[in-house]
This record gives C-alpha cells, sequence and structure tokens, in this order.
C-alpha cells in the first residue's frame, strides 16, 4: 500500500524545517548554541568601557561565553548590568571576577573571567564581582605623569635661569658685564705671559737645574751605595760621645764636689775668725787700723805732692 503524502504537508514541514534552521542560524550568527548548556550569571558596572552585545567571554584564552544582554539601571546610583552566558561546562567559585578588558591595540572589549577559591560554585542568575582594566589611554598617562611633572619642574628652573640672565644682561648691567669680561680676558693675557716667562727662564736655567738634579742624585746614590758605612760611622761616633760624656760628667761631678767641701772649709774659717780674711770680717779692730792707715797714706802723698821741696833735696857742688 502505497503512502499518500498532502501537499499541504510538505509545505508545512519544508516551512517548519526551514523556521528551525533559521533560527538556528540567526543564534549562530550570535555565537549561541541551542544545543549546549548555558548558564547565566551578571555583572554590574560604572563604566563598561565601550563593551557591546556578543563580545567574548574569556578564561584562560579560551572563548567560553558571551556577552548576551547589557541593561542600563538608574533606579539607585546608575549603572549598566551585562548578562553574561557561559557555554563551557566549567566550575566557577562564587568569589569569581568579570573583569572588562581591551583585546587588542584597536580597543575590541572582551570580558576575562578570574576564577575565585571559594568552595562552592554560582548558580545560574548570581552576580558575579565586576572589575575593569585600565584602559591605555589612562596606562600611558599613569605612567607619563612623573614624565610630566619633572617637565615642569624643569621649565620652571629654566624660566627662573632666563629671568636670572635677561637680569644680568639687562641695560643696567651690560657695562659691569663687559668690564667684567674685558677683566677676565686681562687676567688670562696676564696669565698667559707669566707662563710664558716662567717657560723661558726654564729653558735658559735648564743646564744648571740638569747639572744640580745630576749632583742630587749622584749624592743620593753615594749614600745609598755607602749606607752600611755611614751607619758603623754614626754607631762608633755614638757610643765614643757617650762614653766621653759618660766619662767627663762623671769627673766634672766629682770636681764641683770637690770645689763645694773647699768653699765650705775656706766658709767656715773665716766665720771662725780664723786668718787675715776671717780678722777682717770678725774684728772691727782690724778694719778700722786697716781704714787709719789708708787715711794716713793718703794725707802723705797728697803733702808730698803739695811741698816736694820737703822730702826732697839737691846738692849743687
Amino acid at each position: 500500500m502505497k503512502l499518500h503524502i498532502s501537499k499541504e504537508f510538505k509545505i508545512g514541514l519544508i516551512t517548519t524545517v526551514a523556521i528551525a534552521l533559521l533560527y538556528w542560524g540567526f543564534n549562530f550568527l550570535k555565537g549561541e548554541s541551542i544545543f549546549s548548556k548555558e548558564r547565566i550569571f551578571y555583572a554590574e558596572y560604572k563604566d563598561v568601557g565601550g563593551l557591546v552585545r556578543a563580545n567574548p567571554v574569556i578564561l584562560n584564552g579560551l572563548n567560553v561565553g558571551q556577552v548576551r544582554n547589557m541593561y542600563f539601571r538608574s533606579d539607585m546610583e546608575p549603572s549598566v548590568i551585562i548578562e553574561l552566558v557561559i557555554t563551557n561546562d566549567i566550575f566557577i567559585p562564587e568569589n569569581s571576577t568579570a573583569k572588562i578588558i581591551s583585546q587588542d591595540l584597536l580597543g575590541s572589549k572582551a570580558v576575562l573571567l578570574n576564577l575565585g577559591d571559594a568552595p562552592d560554585a554560582a548558580q545560574t542568575g548570581d552576580t558575579l564581582h565586576s572589575e575593569i582594566e585600565i584602559s591605555i589611554k589612562e596606562e600611558v598617562s599613569k605612567q607619563f605623569q612623573p614624565l610630566k611633572n619633572k617637565a615642569e619642574d624643569l621649565m620652571m628652573q629654566v624660566d627662573t635661569v632666563l629671568s636670572m640672565l635677561q637680569g644680568i644682561f639687562s641695560r643696567s648691567n651690560a657695562k659691569n658685564f663687559s668690564k667684567s669680561v674685558e677683566h677676565i680676558a686681562n687676567s688670562f693675557a696676564n696669565l698667559e705671559s707669566t707662563t710664558s716667562t716662567f717657560d723661558t727662564i726654564l729653558k735658559v736655567q735648564r743646564s744648571r737645574l740638569d747639572h744640580i738634579f745630576e749632583n742630587i742624585e749622584s749624592i743620593t746614590y753615594n749614600l745609598r751605595s755607602n749606607e752600611a758605612e755611614f751607619n758603623n760611622i754614626i754607631a762608633n761616633f755614638s757610643a765614643i760621645s757617650d762614653s766621653l760624656a759618660a766619662a767627663e760628667f762623671a769627673q766634672t761631678v766629682k770636681n764641683v764636689e770637690n770645689t763645694m767641701e773647699n768653699l765650705s772649709a775656706i766658709s767656715e774659717k773665716i766665720n771662725n775668725g780664723e786668718g787675715s780674711m776671717g780678722q777682717l770680717v770678725n774684728n772691727d779692730t782690724l778694719y778700722i787700723e786697716l781704714e787709719k792707715a789708708s787715711r794716713d797714706l793718703n794725707m802723705l802723698i797728697e803733702d808730698i805732692r803739695k811741698n816736694p821741696k820737703k822730702y826732697v833735696k839737691f846738692s849743687v857742688f
């Protein structure tokens, strides 16, 4: 028996298959798979930085999902909620982070999953912790900020130096500056003249200087060559000098002691009235007699001077 299929059934079947293929193709073009098990997660951001629908969700460089939808929330603090579809059957801890990153230098965005370490898994419909990567512009600005500050400081210093130079080269100081430059030039000229004169003196007296240095070198060489003999001579002279010094010092001390003893004995005799000196020192009578005799002698000499005829007689035959 032959099965008869109506034309209407065939048209309906073809239409159903076409609709199914269209739906599957549309979702395939969006990156969705109608045959895989999907899990939905959410993340909230103040600024998504250019993220759009269908941007990939990446884990360790592997595409594990995509951004399905985005909602603007304005009931409290304005923010953007994104809907993430994870098509891969992976364990996602509940403290994982969804971070918006730039995939390339052109600024293509993606959501990077950073898995946490919590023992419990995040369930479908949970909201993950959110984070956004610093943009290249912000990173460059951050890196160049210290350089910018240094450049500004340098410009301020340059401006200060220019102000100082402007003051130095002003009309009121130009004359003084010219004089200073002239004085410096004269100083260098004098220094050059002095150097030239000194060089001339050295050239003229070079032979004498060479002769003097040769003599000094010869004396130094002789001293170095006869160092041992000079050391012996100095040692012998030192020994002789020490011996003489010791001997003469001992004899001198002995002579001084003898002299002191003699002086002590003489002094004792004088104090005891012994001898003429002792009588003179201790006896007034001898002193008086000597003074009287001296006075009489002076009177006699004076009388002889005045009356020479009285003492000298001449006989004429």
